[in-house]
């Protein structure tokens, strides 16, 4: 089952206070941007945070699961994202842990 945009557009409206936030399509779902870095997945209408250690302390008890099969787990956010300012808050700290981490070098073939 797909995300419904309307879930997807409320989903965004929450992170107003995290910074620039968009979301694209991406395989029937949908990718969630900070600042242009992709932080969150939403898929069947439940939303996916990017793991991070900062994100783990900050949420606590964290309940993880992968957002499709086959996926890495990631940290499933239930209800707390209805938390304007946690939510928020959860983002911008996995938006600034994630700019930290080092890229991975693509090997030219």
């Amino acid at each position: 089952m797909a995300s419904d945009k309307d879930f997807v557009d409320f989903v965004a409206d929450q992170l107003e206070g995290a910074g620039c936030i968009t979301y694209r399509k991406m395989f029937g779902e949908y990718g969630i941007y900070c600042n242009g870095t992709i932080v969150a997945l939403v898929c069947d209408n439940r939303v996916f945070v990017k793991p991070t250690e900062a994100g783990r302390q900050y949420i606590g008890e964290v309940l993880e699961a992968p957002a499709y099969p086959g996926a890495k787990n990631s940290f499933l956010i239930e209800d707390k994202f209805e938390d304007r300012e946690w939510f928020s808050e959860l983002i911008s700290i996995t938006e600034k842990e994630l700019l930290k981490a080092p890229k991975s070098k693509k090997r030219k073939l």
